[in-house]
């Protein structure tokens, strides 16, 4: 895979990357209002569970594949899948809405060939919807096209919820595990600087 290839070759960099601030710890209390889920793909999951795991109100991120052929994918092994991650949250703190207006600044929408030096089907962007969310999705995707904030079209397409397989255990909460690794990555794969173009902040 081309991450790992990536990985590789710049673990030199490690000790010059500080490591990420790590995803905010959400507090262990009750739910204030009911717990839904919501299925993003965005790229390479190390960086969206870590992303989305700093939201207040999501109470937890997985790791996973989804949409592709095969039952039980792997890493080596997930034809049409793309990577994602399942995001708990509780709707008494966010809604689905704002839950959505989170995630498009985390992703580049105008790339519908991977996400930044990810290539590939699998680390192409998406929404998994259900039939309830189908429209607040799109309602969303309408807003960010209106608004003029990216610099291309939005390409990220709005698809049916599909059976959310969880990824292998050392993909899992890989930032907070790794965090000089996972630095070295997303600094070498320039995340956030075509972040900072795209969006135009």
């Amino acid at each position: 895979m081309i991450r790992r290839t990536l990985l590789a070759s710049l673990l030199f960099l490690a000790a010059a990357c500080s490591p990420p601030e790590p995803a905010t710890a959400q507090p262990q209390t009750p739910p204030t209002g009911a717990v839904e889920e919501a299925i993003f793909a965005g790229g390479c999951f190390w960086c969206m569970e870590h992303d989305m795991g700093a939201i207040p109100g999501v109470i937890s991120v997985e790791s996973g594949y989804t949409g592709g052929r095969n039952e039980n994918p792997t890493y080596e092994n997930h034809p049409g899948h793309y990577e994602a991650v399942r995001v708990r949250y509780d709707s008494g703190r966010i809604s689905y809405e704002q839950l959505l207006a989170r995630y498009w600044p985390l992703v580049d929408p105008t790339d519908d060939g991977g996400q930044f030096c990810d290539r590939g089907s699998s680390y192409r962007t998406a929404i998994f919807v259900t039939p309830a969310q189908r429209p607040l999705a799109e309602a969303s995707k309408r807003e960010i096209i209106a608004s003029g904030r990216v610099n291309g079209r939005v390409l990220t397409p709005i698809l049916d919820a599909a059976t959310f397989w969880p990824a292998e255990d050392y993909h899992r909460d890989y930032a907070r595990r790794n965090p000089a690794q996972y630095a070295a990555y997303r600094a070498g794969c320039g995340r956030d600087r075509v972040l900072r173009e795209v969006w135009r902040r």
